[in-house]
């Protein structure tokens, strides 16, 4: 039934500008309307100079490392992510790509995709190989060892070439931890969208593990994720937006983007009870140290 809201779909306002400058740890341009160039001024404009910008299948890395060599403001980040891998393996039309079905290509056709990611984590202007991990919440048990294969193997690449290993984690934190302990985690890694709670993040600051958080930390339900930020770290914290979704409250369900950054560090600023300036100084800083830029 369509929406009678007629600002549904709208893009939201322009947040009152940070005065101490972010970064956007982990976006999605591609997949958000207008132009690079819009999205970056927009961003800027309200103090957020600096964006992530994530892959997420073949097509999503080559456009990542092929925006941020052309743009000083982006980073880029390559990999498969978890729900693509058992897609290349089993043709499943329910993975992370929009392409559809196609015929399964198995093991081969996920080592021969590995092996561009590989070939894209070399790149100066990639500074992390991710999204990768493994997500339980969309993945059957027939998809889990294509997944876990994939994320072993990105764990790998991220080492060899000394890049941030990005982590998306959906209903499978004690698995993420495992398989991180098992390979032996890279020096610098992020849990992006972090979903775990207070206990957890715990576990990953003793780790030395960054913890991002996105959008949905100022949502009614998630007191989980602001007892994670009241523990976490200060050095550890990152923010996000994995534009464009998880747009933060009051415009939940419409069109995110990094713009609206701002909206979370307040919240995190809020639960965490300091200055925005502290929290968006520390926020600026954690970003360049964790992507090496």
């Amino acid at each position: 039934m369509p929406s009678n809201d007629p600002d549904k779909n709208a893009a939201p306002p322009l947040p009152e500008p940070l005065r101490v400058p972010v970064a956007d740890s982990h976006t999605h341009l591609d997949m958000q309307s207008g132009t690079v160039e819009e999205a970056l001024a927009k961003a800027a404009s309200v103090g957020v100079t600096t964006v992530v910008q994530v892959g997420c299948d073949l097509k999503g890395s080559r456009w990542a490392a092929e925006t941020a060599a052309a743009y000083d403001a982006v980073h880029a980040t390559v990999a498969l992510h978890p729900n693509e891998a058992p897609r290349i393996v089993h043709g499943d039309p329910d993975g992370w790509s929009r392409q559809g079905a196609r015929e399964p290509g198995g093991q081969a056709a996920l080592d021969e995709a590995l092996a561009e990611i590989d070939r894209l984590a070399a790149l100066e202007q990639v500074k992390g190989v991710g999204e990768t991990g493994l997500d339980y919440f969309r993945t059957g048990p027939e998809g889990m060892e294509a997944q876990e294969r994939s994320f072993r193997a990105h764990i790998e690449i991220a080492k060899r070439h000394g890049k941030a290993l990005v982590i998306h984690d959906r209903d499978a934190h004690a698995d993420v931890l495992r398989v991180l302990k098992e390979e032996g985690a890279p020096e610098r890694t992020v849990f992006h969208c972090y979903s775990g709670d207070a206990e957890m993040a715990e576990i990953c600051a003793s780790a030395g593990y960054f913890m991002s958080f996105a959008g949905n930390v100022t949502f009614k339900n998630a007191q989980n994720l602001r007892d994670a930020v009241a523990v976490a770290p200060l050095e550890l914290l990152l923010v996000e937006t994995d534009a464009p979704f998880l747009t933060p409250v009051p415009y939940r369900g419409r069109p995110n983007a990094p713009y609206l950054v701002p909206l979370t560090v307040r919240a995190m600023a809020a639960v965490r009870g300091i200055d925005e300036d502290a929290l968006a100084t520390a926020l600026g800083a954690n970003t360049a140290r964790a992507f090496g830029y």
